[in-house]
C-alpha cells in the first residue's frame, strides 16, 4: 500500500519530535500501566483460584471413570495451579487494556487512514482471541477428552496431574486463540503491500497444507484435534481474504 503525499501523521508542524528519552519513559509508564491492570484484576480473581480451576478442569473431569479424580502429583501443585491459572486469566482480560495502552503509545505516529484502519484491527482481533479460546473451551475440549479417556486401555485408571493438565489446557488456548487471529494477519499483509489478494488465492493449496501442518504440531497426536484446528485456520484465511478484497475494492473506489 503507497501512502498519499497529504497524509501526514496528526502531530503540530512545529514539533520536533520527541527525544529517544522521552519515548522510553513513555514505553515504560505503558507498561506499567499494563502490569498494574494485570495485578488488580489478579487479586480478586485469586480468591476464587480453586474454584476457577474446578471449572476449566470440568471438559476433563466429566469424562473421567466413575471414582477417578485428578491428582497433585508435586507437594506444591495445589496451591501454585490454581495461582498460574489466576495470573493467565488475568492477563487474558487485561488484553484489551494492555492493546490500549500499546495503542495510545504508537497512534502519534500513525497517518489518519491508519488510525481509522488499525482501531477496527485492533478490536476484531482481541474479539477473534476470545473467540479462539472459547472454541477450543466449548467444541475441541469435550471432543478430545471424551476420546482420550475412552481410548484408554483396559485396566488403566485415567488420573491426571492438575499440572500437567493446565499446561496441556493452556496450549491449545494459545493455540487456537492466536489461530484465530488468521484474518487479521492476512488483513494486514495485503494493507501493507507485502502480498496481494490473488496471490493469497493462488497460493491456497500451500495454506491448506500449512494449516494442516501447523494442526498437527499444536494439538495433540489424534485426527480429532488436528481437524478441529486446522479446519477453522483455512476458513478463517478464506474470511480474511474476502475482507481483503472487500477492503481494496472500497479504497479502488475512494
Amino acid at each position: 500500500m503507497t501512502r498519499q503525499n497529504d497524509q501526514t501523521p496528526e502531530a503540530s508542524p512545529n514539533d520536533p519530535g520527541q527525544p529517544l528519552i522521552e519515548h522510553l519513559i513513555e514505553l515504560r509508564t505503558r507498561i506499567l500501566h499494563s502490569l498494574t491492570s494485570v495485578i488488580i484484576i489478579f487479586l480478586p480473581l485469586f480468591y476464587f483460584a480453586n474454584d476457577l480451576y474446578s471449572h476449566i478442569s470440568e471438559p476433563l473431569r466429566t469424562y473421567l471413570p466413575e471414582g477417578a479424580t485428578m491428582i497433585a502429583t508435586e507437594v506444591a501443585s495445589p496451591f501454585l495451579t490454581p495461582f498460574k491459572l489466576t495470573l493467565v486469566l488475568a492477563i487474558f482480560i487485561a488484553i484489551p487494556y494492555i492493546l490500549h495502552q500499546l495503542w495510545s503509545f504508537i497512534a502519534p505516529g500513525l497517518y489518519s487512514s491508519e488510525k481509522r484502519l488499525a482501531i477496527p484491527l485492533l478490536t476484531s482481533s482481541v474479539l477473534l482471541f476470545y473467540g479462539g479460546i472459547g472454541f477450543a473451551f466449548y467444541v475441541v475440549f469435550p471432543l478430545i477428552f471424551g476420546f482420550f479417556t475412552s481410548a484408554a486401555p483396559a485396566g488403566v485408571t485415567v488420573m491426571t496431574d492438575i499440572n500437567r493438565y493446565l499446561d496441556f489446557v493452556l496450549k491449545l488456548f494459545f493455540a487456537f486463540g492466536l489461530a484465530f487471529e488468521i484474518p487479521i494477519a492476512t488483513l494486514l499483509l495485503v494493507w501493507t503491500g507485502a502480498t496481494t489478494v490473488d496471490n493469497l488465492r493462488n497460493k491456497r493449496p500451500y495454506v491448506i497444507v500449512g494449516c494442516f501442518v501447523v494442526g498437527m504440531l499444536l494439538t495433540p497426536p489424534d485426527v480429532i484435534s488436528q481437524l478441529l484446528l486446522a479446519v477453522p485456520m483455512w476458513a478463517l484465511f478464506e474470511v480474511g481474504i474476502l475482507f481483503a478484497a472487500l477492503i481494496g475494492k472500497r479504497q479502488q473506489n475512494d
